[in-house]
C-alpha cells in the first residue's frame, strides 16, 4: 500500500469516497486540497463506455481551453517559405525541415511540447513516427496539428489548446488547468472539456457513454464527479 505523506492524508480526509459530487462541488474541494508548495497542476479522467480496439469508436479531437492550461507551450512546426514565416510570426519556437528531423534522431533532442506541420512536411516527418508517436507528439489532422494554416494551429497551442485521446484502456485523461485558477475558471474549463468529449461520442458506441469522471491535483487525491449528470 502507498505510503501517503500528512498532506496528502489531511486532504483525503476532506473527501467522501464513496460519493460523487456535482461538479461545481467537486472543483471547489479540489482548490482545497491543493496543499503542495507548488502550482499543482489539475487533471480529469473520464473512462467512456466504448472500446478503443474498433476504429469506429474511437474518441480523440482537441479544444482550446477558455482559460488556458496555465503552462508556457513549446511549439516545434515543420514548413517552408511563407508558412515557416507565418509560424514564426505566430510565435512558435522552432521552426524548420529536415535540420530538426536530423536534431531529433541524433541528438535525441525534444525541447518541444507541440509539433505542428503543414501537410506537405508529412513525407519528411514520417521517419520520426516511430519516436514521436509514442510520446504523442506526432502530427495529426485530427488534432488540428496537421494543417495548412500553421500560424493558428501555434496561436491556439499557445492560447492552452489540449488534445484528447483515448488510452488503451479507454480512458480520456486531461490537463484543464492550475490550481491557483481557482474554481470559476477550472469549472469552464472542465465544461468546456467534457463538452466536446460528450460531442465527440461516436455512433457506433451503445449504453452508457460516460462510465466514470474523476479529477485531482497533481499530488492531491482523486475526486469522484457525478458522471450521471454530464450528459
Amino acid at each position: 500500500m502507498a505510503n501517503y505523506g500528512k498532506k496528502y492524508k489531511a486532504s483525503a480526509e476532506l473527501i467522501e469516497r464513496s460519493k460523487l459530487y456535482d461538479v461545481d462541488e467537486a472543483i471547489a474541494l479540489l482548490c482545497q486540497t491543493a496543499k503542495a508548495k507548488f502550482d499543482e497542476t489539475v487533471e480529469i479522467h473520464i473512462r467512456l463506455g466504448v472500446d478503443s480496439r474498433h476504429a469506429d469508436q474511437q474518441v480523440r479531437g482537441a479544444i482550446v481551453l477558455p482559460n488556458g492550461t496555465g503552462k508556457t507551450v513549446r511549439t516545434l512546426v515543420f514548413a517552408r517559405g511563407d508558412k515557416a514565416d507565418a509560424a514564426r510570426a505566430a510565435g512558435a519556437d522552432y521552426v524548420g525541415a529536415e535540420d530538426f528531423v536530423q536534431k531529433i534522431q541524433s541528438e535525441n533532442w525534444f525541447d518541444f511540447d507541440v509539433v505542428i506541420a503543414s501537410p506537405d512536411m508529412m513525407g519528411v516527418i514520417g521517419r520520426l513516427g516511430k519516436v514521436l508517436g509514442p510520446k504523442g507528439l506526432m502530427p495529426n489532422p485530427k488534432a488540428g496539428t496537421v494543417t495548412p494554416d500553421v500560424a493558428k494551429a501555434v496561436a491556439e497551442a499557445k492560447a492552452g489548446k489540449i488534445e484528447y485521446r483515448l488510452d488503451k484502456t479507454n480512458i480520456i485523461h486531461c490537463p484543464i488547468g492550475k490550481a491557483s485558477f481557482g474554481a470559476e475558471k477550472l469549472t469552464e474549463n472542465f465544461n468546456t472539456l467534457v463538452g466536446a468529449v460528450i460531442k465527440a461520442k461516436p455512433a457506433a458506441a451503445k449504453g452508457q457513454y460516460i462510465k466514470s469522471c474523476v479529477i485531482a491535483t497533481t499530488m492531491g487525491p482523486g475526486i469522484k464527479v457525478n458522471y450521471a449528470k454530464l450528459g
